[in-house]
């Protein structure tokens, strides 16, 4: 199966759904579905802000270019959140209230998204969360009552990927934690001692910084000096560049491990990938010519946005082109009503499965579970040479398979 497969069975239901139209229909200038999407394009998160708007301009790009859903174009209404949540809740209420976009894909900061989440739930407006990974998005309100979904793996579920590797399978016992002060790093401290807990296990230090923060020997030394053997920061890229940079310096070979902001590359670019080199991270997707899939996304991607090189955050981008063509199924599946409860009704109860980029959505969400990812799709990333790369040689040669949540 090509890649392009996806985009021409679209094309080709878009086609045959068109025929059955009527000719004046057909006539009339389609009005867009338009879609709104919040992302953090300026500031210290605007890397992988614009990684999410580039990947849903390639999906809403391909899907425009066969016909859009039955003839009418699919049009992003585009907010900057700033990383702020004050604004990520002002640009919320003016997509949802003002301008009654037909859903929002959006969210990238865990504080962010929770400071706006009772804006779609009390309007009953669809929520699609390609980025922002702090489990309380997806549990703030039950699933049953929610319209908010994700396609990223919830911090639960990389609190759990990180605690197995250091504590499980390198049998390291004292760990050390860092997190910055914000929802993301609270949700993190708290995903990851409860992983500890579990195994009788507390950190032996827990470090907490502002963000801005440029500097953490500080934290590390206390880490350091409480007999860490292991360290797992939880925080976004310009503090994870602070936290190697540091190390470095200190010239502290503990292993270092972290959620996905470790692999910005604004990293690489702030501290230098002799840093970096070694450090771990949980990753949903890793660059790779082994499958097919991607690499078409990849080399696509570079066509429409070639100035971004490298991409700011590869799992951003997929996992925001993967978004809006699952979307794209659930619209097909309503039959076109935008409406909050019909595109929950339909995501809850998706009848096709999409091969998208991350992995293949086959009934990805539930009534009760509104996170499309399970703990087995998460791989672990290393920086080697200034790139990502799989950190277990099975893991590459597994590369080729997309790893399903179900299976």
């Amino acid at each position: 199966m090509s890649p392009a497969d996806p985009v021409r069975r679209v094309a080709l239901a878009l086609l045959a759904a068109a025929a059955l139209l009527p000719a004046a229909a057909l006539a009339q200038t389609p009005a867009p579905i338009r879609i709104g999407l919040i992302a953090p394009l300026s500031g210290g998160s605007a890397d992988f802000g614009t990684s999410v708007r580039n990947g849903a301009e390639l999906a809403l790009a391909e899907i425009n270019a066969v016909g859009g859903y039955l003839g009418r174009p699919l049009e992003l209404v585009v907010r900057d959140d700033k990383a702020n949540p004050d604004a990520g809740r002002a640009a919320a209420e003016d997509l949802v209230l003002k301008e009654k976009v037909a859903y929002t894909i959006g969210f990238c900061n865990t504080g962010v998204a929770l400071r706006a989440l009772d804006v779609f739930e009390t309007a009953k407006h669809l929520l699609m969360v390609p980025c922002s990974q702090g489990t309380a998005v997806t549990t703030k309100t039950p699933p049953a009552q929610s319209h908010v979904f994700r396609l990223a793996p919830a911090d639960h579920m990389n609190a759990r990927f990180l605690v197995r590797e250091v504590v499980e399978r390198r049998g390291l016992k004292r760990v050390a934690l860092l997190a910055d002060r914000t929802g993301y790093g609270d949700g993190g401290v708290k995903d990851l001692t409860a992983e500890l807990e579990k195994r009788q296990l507390k950190p032996v230090y827990e470090g907490r910084f502002d963000l801005g923060t440029r500097n953490l020997t500080e934290q590390l030394q206390a880490a350091r000096a409480a007999g860490a053997e292991a360290l797992i920061n939880y925080t976004v890229g310009p503090e994870q560049a602070a936290a190697v940079k540091s190390r470095a310096a200190m010239g502290w070979k503990v292993p270092y491990f972290a959620p996905w902001p470790l692999s910005f590359a604004s990293v690489l670019k702030d501290a230098g990938a002799d840093a970096l080199e070694g450090t771990l991270m949980a990753q949903s997707v890793i660059q790779d010519g082994a499958n097919e899939r991607r690499a078409s996304f990849l080399a696509r991607y570079t066509r429409l946005h070639p100035t971004e090189k490298p991409i700011g955050s590869l799992m951003a981008a997929a996992q925001s082109y993967d978004a809006v063509h699952l979307m794209l199924r659930a619209l097909f599946q309503t039959r076109g009503d935008t409406r909050g409860p019909a595109l929950k009704a339909a995501l809850e109860d998706l009848q096709e499965p999409y091969r998208g980029v991350v992995s293949t959505f086959d009934r990805p969400f539930s009534k009760d579970d509104h996170d499309a990812f399970s703990d087995r799709m998460i791989w672990l990333g290393e920086w080697r040479n200034g790139r990502i790369v799989y950190h277990y040689p099975a893991d590459a040669k597994m590369s080729s398979v997309l790893r399903r949540k179900g299976e």
